[in-house]
């Protein structure tokens, strides 16, 4: 029996499927029967013209969901109020915190929500904001802030906050997962992980009480990530008994085909147009 099945509609990649267009972002629709939730939106143009030909009417969307306040996971959200109308959406209060990358020999740029609050508020955005994990429908989770207990996922030392005092490293106290609970394990559903891998499964298991990891779907942010973390996730990956690894997106290539050879009978590309069964 499906119990969810994920259409993935936005990717930096695109498969074999004819007409739709890879950008650099992530937007996934959790199609739960009854209802349709969207789980990010993409970079820009991609939701819509991908959505259409895939045969998804994102008007019958009932919730949004927003992972974290990068431009590459809200981009789209603009002309999706424009189609779908009044809609809620969930997110942490810091989705539209000061969000910069800063590169050696660069100036600092901004990267995060590329539109005013007020304006999404205008053409329909109903925002959920939300710290504390939240059960939004029957048997998912909103993660909530993810304590950061691990030593070595230190995150991505050239993205930043803007603040009073300045530039800081930034704690990506916005950054949220989903944790869909079966009668077969925990499905873990990932924006970028910029809170890392390990730590949002070891919260995934608290907040569900679930201790069976059964999919990780989505961006792990594994690729920009030191080698140390790298190893230590793989190996902590393999401690688990999971049937289904689908990362993609901040994942990169190299790091994905790594898992790939690792975890043969689990792993699955997770590019744009692709449709995973749950």
């Amino acid at each position: 029996m499906v119990n969810i099945k994920i259409n993935i509609l936005v990717e930096n990649t695109v498969g074999v499927t004819s007409g739709v267009f890879a950008e650099w972002g992530l937007a996934m629709l959790l199609d739960f029967g009854k209802e349709l939730i969207l789980f990010d939106t993409g970079e820009q143009g991609s939701l819509i013209n991908n959505a259409q030909v895939l045969g998804i009417d994102l008007r019958k969307i009932t919730k949004v969901v927003l992972s974290h306040g990068h431009y590459d996971h809200t981009g789209g959200l603009l002309n999706l109020l424009k189609l779908r109308g009044e809609v809620p959406v969930y997110a942490h209060p810091d989705l539209f915190a000061g969000h910069y990358v800063k590169e050696a020999g660069r100036d600092e740029k901004y990267i995060g929500v590329p539109y005013k609050l007020e304006h999404l508020e205008s053409v329909g955005a109903r925002f959920c904001w939300h710290k504390e994990p939240l059960q939004i429908s029957p048997n998912l989770w909103l993660s909530g802030e993810v304590p950061c207990q691990t030593v070595y996922e230190k995150g991505d030392e050239r993205l930043v906050q803007f603040q009073a005092e300045g530039f800081i490293k930034d704690p990506f106290r916005d950054d949220l997962s989903l944790f869909y609970t079966t009668e077969k394990g925990l499905v873990v559903i990932l924006g970028c992980a910029h809170s890392g891998l390990v730590n949002i499964i070891e919260h995934a298991k608290r907040v569900t009480e679930q201790s069976n990891i059964r999919a990780i779907i989505g961006g792990t942010h594994l690729g920009p990530a030191d080698t140390l973390q790298q190893e230590r996730t793989i190996e902590y990956l393999k401690s688990l008994d999971f049937e289904l690894l689908a990362p993609n997106h901040c994942t990169g290539l190299p790091i994905a085909s790594r898992l790939a050879s690792e975890f043969p009978d689990q792993f699955r590309w997770a590019t744009t147009g692709t449709i995973l069964e749950i």
